[in-house]
């Protein structure tokens, strides 16, 4: 209760969601002394930039660095059903009591003067970190870079920029919203350190990041040319560099494309030379921890409507997910049903048109969120798309599915809808 108090605060100090600015973040950390002790220890952070597959890239990494005994604090957004999945220091979860007390330092620190909720998350880890000088961060970019406020430190060890595609593209002017645009806000002020740049979809955004980012001093790698993976027979996937190459087993997360996520990944920690051994690197990928994102559900009571049929959640919301999760259902010999919520700031009519030979849909409402859209309305933008229907719960959508067994029910559309479900469940 005490940490639902103070986080409603927090909404309350800057009347707008996002503004993208540096401007009070930087006034924050001033005040907290952030930068002065980032210098002065030398905190070693890599930061994850993209649209897709960041926080699964940061739990890949997360996944081996644990393995092969190094002490990481990590920051991600958004949190699925509880705030402290943001904040993870030393490799464990900060409690409820533990949150609350940081907050209120900050908090107090701030002294009421405008701040947007996620700049005032991110100063408070920035002020916790700084308690674990030998610590590796891991820490995930906001909505762009250029004007995140993760982008307030002065060095860094790596940047990693996962996949880049069309998303949130309301905050951007209406005539800029472009893949060079987004790709700008989100590389053109990286760190001079090392880039490491994931497999992009199609391959010219691969080629947009390569000239935005020429003239930056830092050691680049990019997918095809420094590293690569392949999937082979059985359960392996391959994985190549300068290095040599690994036979890894399949990872334990669903999705060809989260081998993509983990090879970034490894890329990432071969390089920077931080003690890790291939075993380190078996071990981790077979227990990367990836809420929502493909996520199996096995038991629960929604799991109980759906019987013995797989049952799936992903929070993909833009045309990249889509197109990633569509290459993953086509990859399964059954029926495939979905259940689907999303905001109204999509692309609604794009993100379902990646979605083929699919037995039903079902909209829903997505409950406690005001910037949702109907479910019904919803329903009306699919209305080129066969076999549709609105329900306006998940247990009734679920209800309503014909369920035959051996068949695959997904839930994908947004990660508060993917909350929902794991609170329902």
């Amino acid at each position: 209760m005490k940490l639902q108090k103070i986080l409603s605060r927090f909404l309350k100090l800057h009347r707008k969601e996002i503004d993208l600015s540096l401007d009070r973040i930087n006034n924050l950390c001033e005040k907290l002394e952030i930068h002065k002790k980032f210098l002065d220890h030398k905190i070693k952070v890599i930061s994850v930039i993209g649209t897709n597959g960041k926080n699964s890239t940061i739990q890949a990494c997360y996944s081996i660095l644990k393995e092969a005994g190094i002490k990481c604090n990590v920051y991600t957004s958004p949190h699925i059903q509880k705030i402290n999945e943001r904040f993870v220091f030393n490799n464990e979860q900060l409690k409820d009591d533990e949150l609350a007390s940081l907050f209120e330092k900050v908090e107090k620190i701030n002294d009421n003067k405008p701040i947007t909720f996620f700049e005032i998350l991110t100063a408070c880890f920035f002020y916790k970190a700084v308690q674990y000088p030998n610590n590796l961060n891991l820490i995930e970019a906001g909505l762009f870079h250029r004007f995140d406020a993760t982008n307030i430190l002065k060095n860094n060890l790596a940047s990693i920029i996962t996949s880049i595609s069309k998303d949130h593209l309301d905050w951007l002017p209406k005539n800029e919203r472009t893949i060079d645009r987004i790709i700008f806000e989100k590389t053109s002020n990286l760190l001079n350190s090392n880039i490491i740049i994931a497999k992009q979809y199609p391959l010219s955004t691969m080629e947009i990041i390569k000239k935005t980012i020429h003239n930056n001093q830092s050691h680049k790698y990019y997918f095809n040319e420094d590293f690569s993976f392949s999937t082979g027979e059985n359960e392996f996937f391959y994985y190549e560099d300068k290095f040599g190459g690994l036979k890894l087993p399949k990872p334990n997360i669903l999705g060809h494309f989260q081998q993509e996520n983990i090879s970034t990944a490894i890329a990432t920690l071969r390089v920077l030379d931080l003690g890790i051994e291939n075993h380190h690197i078996k071990k981790g990928i077979q227990k990367i921890d990836n809420i929502a994102r493909l996520q199996k559900i096995e038991s629960g009571k929604l799991k109980n409507l759906v019987k013995d049929n797989l049952f799936l959640i992903s929070g993909d919301h833009n045309e990249d997910g889509a197109r990633v999760l569509n290459e993953y259902l086509k990859s399964l010999d059954c029926k495939k049903h979905i259940i689907i919520g999303m905001m109204r700031n999509k692309d609604h009519k794009k993100f379902i048109s990646y979605f083929k030979d699919i037995a039903s849909i079902t909209t829903v409402d997505i409950k406690n969120q005001p910037n949702a859209i109907s479910g019904t309305e919803l329903k009306e933008k699919f209305k080129n798309v066969s076999d549709i229907s609105y329900k306006e719960s998940i247990e009734d959508a679920i209800k309503s599915i014909n369920l035959d067994q051996g068949d695959l029910l997904l839930i994908t559309g947004s990660f508060y809808l993917c909350s929902e479900v794991l609170d329902l469940n």
